[in-house]
């Protein structure tokens, strides 16, 4: 269904997609299929922190982040494949790995984020009420122009 505005929550285990348009609401859900850790991670200050840094400050096999899955990022892409403006949020990196993976692989889709902006865990509803008070706010900035 092609539909004017969509919020994407998201974190790198589940997005959530919500599509709406006069009154039509409509969820879905894809959920990552990759929950490894890379090897190693940052060096420093912040491995010593959670005793993972070697002695010599280098990346430690124990540690790490996890990685960052371009399929689940691109089957999000296609679900916003006939959406006009995209407002994306969540908590964490997610958000910002998924504007760029659009910039370098799903154009389209990256012209159409209007937005990203951080959020811990609102529930379906509070996403709905968040995007539909952004996109009147963006609206209403653009037509003034």
């Amino acid at each position: 269904m092609t539909s004017y505005h969509a919020v994407v929550w998201l974190d790198r285990k589940e997005a959530h997609i919500i599509t709406f348009e006069q009154g039509v609401v409509e969820l879905e859900r894809i959920k990552s299929r990759s929950h490894h850790l890379a090897p190693g991670g940052h060096a420093g200050t912040h491995q010593n922190m959670h005793g993972r840094a070697s002695a010599h400050g280098h990346h430690s096999p124990e540690g790490g982040h996890a990685t960052v899955d371009q399929d689940y990022y691109h089957k999000i892409a296609q679900a916003l494949t006939e959406v006009k403006e995209i407002l994306v949020t969540g908590p964490a990196q997610a958000k910002d790995e998924f504007r760029a993976h659009c910039e370098r692989h799903d154009p389209i889709i990256a012209k159409a984020i209007i937005g990203v902006v951080p959020s811990d865990h609102p529930s379906d509803e509070q996403l709905v009420v968040i995007a539909r008070k952004y996109f009147i706010k963006y609206d209403h900035m653009h037509s003034q122009k």
